[in-house]
């Protein structure tokens, strides 16, 4: 857009890009209000380690069929009322978990949230990638940078309210979704970014170009669900550090990954994607290594510090990517249409790498989180052959 003159469709598609920013900053407040709260979670319905990690595979294995619906509904309906419903269900199981009188009334909160998850996750990803179409660069790192950016209020909630109830503190943040999505105009339609909807025929979908981008986004999701949602749980089982210290291992991690996003785009399009992924991955085993061998809790938020601001690029890029290859040589509906059913198939990757960085370093490290983290540290560094398969990022 051009400086200083505001035309009706560059005044509309503002406004799309701020109302697509605005759902994923409620995405992140919801999931890290939550990840946060783990240790007291824990703590109130007696789970051991295993256990919880029993209940994150529940919360990744229907996220991961959420997703897959998010497909048909947005075909049928549009992304944007997909992503309103999905919203409202995403509160409704977060209060549910905050106020549940018994355990199997918590876990079917969770059970309802981690649905939503996968069609919310779809669903705003569907339509960044068709805005950065129209923007013709890329512009999705600052959309996650959104979603980070929901997660440090979170964080920052979570320490602020630490001495109340688990209730008190996260029913107001459950009750914010359904009202963001029922009462806030926050995604008009517009014909120009909507994706193509009513296809009858299931689009082609290019998988053989699409794993090795899935694979570095396992990669990333491994790395930033073991980070969010073991990382408050390390400061207290390796370092004994106080209740309400335990989201400093999340506050840095998402301030430092806030903000390589926000600085994402303009640093693909100085440098390019594939360098900044290798450096990254370098970095970011040297960081899990500061973490498994912290010999204090200090030491420890250090580490995961950096790693927030190393890898945070790799998931943005990674959707680009691979709405660039779904885009390619075909016409422009035939394009909406194939890019809206690859994000959604592309999104199980993140499902995948969740299982890995939750479920995997809850499980190998049910005696020690060192060794839980010693998973990640190691299997980061394959990002580094997997780089070049996205020189199809448009800086």
């Amino acid at each position: 857009m051009v400086s200083g003159v505001h035309t009706g469709p560059e005044v509309s598609l503002g406004r799309r890009r701020a109302a697509v920013a605005a759902t994923f900053a409620v995405q992140g407040l919801l999931f890290i209000s939550l990840t946060t709260r783990l240790p007291r979670f824990q703590e109130r319905w007696h789970l051991s380690e295993l256990a919880v990690s029993g209940l994150l595979l529940m919360v990744v294995l229907l996220a991961g069929a959420g997703s897959v619906l998010a497909e048909v509904g947005a075909r049928r309906h549009g992304s944007a009322t997909l992503l309103r419903a999905a919203l409202v269900v995403a509160g409704i199981g977060l209060a549910v978990v905050a106020v549940a009188p018994a355990r199997a009334v918590f876990v079917a909160g969770l059970a309802a949230y981690g649905l939503a998850l996968g069609a919310i996750d779809a669903a705003t990803n569907m339509q960044a990638v068709a805005l950065e179409h129209r923007y013709g660069r890329t512009i999705l790192p600052t959309f996650h940078g959104a979603w980070t950016s929901g997660g440090i209020v979170a964080t920052l909630v979570a320490i602020a309210v630490s001495g109340i109830g688990i209730t008190a503190g996260l029913l107001p943040l459950a009750v914010l979704a359904p009202l963001v999505a029922l009462t806030a105009p926050l995604l008009p339609r517009s014909a120009d970014v909507e994706p193509a909807r009513g296809s009858a025929v299931a689009p082609r979908i290019p998988w053989r170009q699409l794993m090795l981008l899935g694979a570095a986004m396992v990669l990333f999701y491994m790395v930033d669900t073991a980070a969010t949602t073991w990382g408050p749980v390390f400061l207290r089982s390796a370092h004994d550090a106080p209740t309400w210290l335990l989201p400093l291992a999340t506050l840095p991690y998402l301030v430092a990954s806030g903000l390589t996003r926000l600085a994402g785009d303009a640093a693909v399009d100085r440098w390019g994607a594939v360098p900044i992924l290798r450096a990254g991955a370098l970095v970011a085993a040297a960081a899990l290594a500061v973490i498994v061998f912290s010999p204090s809790w200090p030491v420890a938020v250090a580490g995961f510090t950096v790693l927030g601001a190393s890898v945070a690029v790799i998931a943005p890029l990674s959707f680009s990517a691979a709405a660039a290859v779904a885009g390619d040589g075909v016409d422009e509906a035939d394009r909406r249409a194939r890019v809206d059913a690859v994000i959604a198939r592309f999104n199980q990757f993140n499902y995948v790498g969740g299982l890995l960085g939750a479920v995997l370093t809850g499980a190998v490290g049910s005696g020690s989180l060192r060794v839980g983290f010693a998973v990640p540290m190691v299997l980061v560094l394959a990002i580094i052959p997997l780089a070049g398969a996205f020189r199809s990022v448009r800086g």
